[in-house]
This record gives structure tokens, sequence and C-alpha cells, in this order.
């Protein structure tokens, strides 16, 4: 049995969830997700608790159990907490500002990268060394942190570049002389 599938996900005050067929939609403060699951997965609303039951014990089923799950998890805390992924700009003269809702990045290269977010998803510049993604959905929150480190990753010789907050970098020796 899958341990994170057995596990309940608790709904907290404030938070809706209502289940049609195999499709589960959250509301809450911070916003509405909705999202369709597998329909061998049996998705159930006791009070204030969401259930995840499966059907066999085959591969399949106990690979998305946990799974099927853990989304939901992430869409209840997405609705009443939100998201957030911190990145911060290491290097001379790397520098991020935010111009309207696009995020501008300086990093090196001979022209500024502009960064558009897509709807729902919030970026901050509280410095301009650092950025702050932000949102309800833990997946479009990762993926757009994950396009601005790629942008320019942090590199082994110097540690230049862009990288999550708290990330380590391995450092590698340069060229040696004689």
């Amino acid at each position: 049995m899958s341990r994170v599938g057995k596990k309940p996900v608790e709904v907290p005050a404030g938070v809706t969830v209502t289940i049609e067929a195999n499709t589960v939609t959250v509301k809450g403060p911070k916003g509405e997700l909705s999202r369709t699951f597998n329909q061998d997965m049996k998705v159930e609303l006791e009070g204030n608790v969401v259930n995840v039951t499966r059907p066999s014990d085959n591969k399949e089923h106990r690979a998305l159990h946990g799974t099927t799950r853990a989304l939901i998890a992430n869409m209840v805390e997405g609705v009443s907490k939100g998201f957030e992924k911190s990145l911060e700009l290491i290097g001379v003269g790397y520098r991020a500002q935010k111009q309207g809702k696009n995020l501008i990045l300086n990093v090196g290269y001979s022209h500024p990268v502009e960064m558009e977010p897509e709807k729902g998803i919030e970026i901050e510049v509280p410095s301009n060394t650092k950025v702050i993604v932000k949102g309800t959905d833990k997946e479009r929150v990762g993926a757009l942190a994950a396009n601005i480190r790629q942008v320019r990753p942090p590199e082994p010789y110097k540690g230049k570049g862009i990288r999550y907050e708290g990330e380590y970098v391995r450092r590698k020796e340069g060229k040696t002389g004689k």
C-alpha cells in the first residue's frame, strides 16, 4: 500500500473542494485550481478530508495512487498558502528588474533577457540580485523558476549565474600554471 496515497488530505477552513467524476476543483482565498485525474483512482470528500483509493494492487494503480494524493494536497496548499521559489543572481553586473509584469534580466549577454509570467504567476524583485516567483500552482511556479534559472545556469568555476536560494554549486579548480 502506498504510504503517501493512504494519508488523507486535510482541507483547511476557507477552502472548498468539489469532485465531479474524475475532475477535482479546489477554491480558496488565493484562487482556484482544477485538475482531471485518471478515472481508475477514486477520490472521495468526507467532511473536510479528501481520501484517494485505488481499485487494485497492479503497478500502474500503485504509481497513480500516491501521485494523485500528492497533486490534490498541492492544490489545497496552493489555494490556501500559495507557493514561492526564490532565485539569486551572482556575478558582477548581473541584475534583475521588473517592468510592468515582465522580468528583465541583465546577466552578461549583449542584450537584456525579457521574461513574461503566465496568468496566475507573479514575479517580485525585492533587490536587483533577487527574484521571487509566486503563485498557486506548484508545477507552474517551479517551471517558471527553472526557465529563469536556465537563462544563465550557475557555472562551476566562478559560481556566476542564476541559482535557487540556498542551492549549492560544486566548484572546480581552474587551470594551473606550470
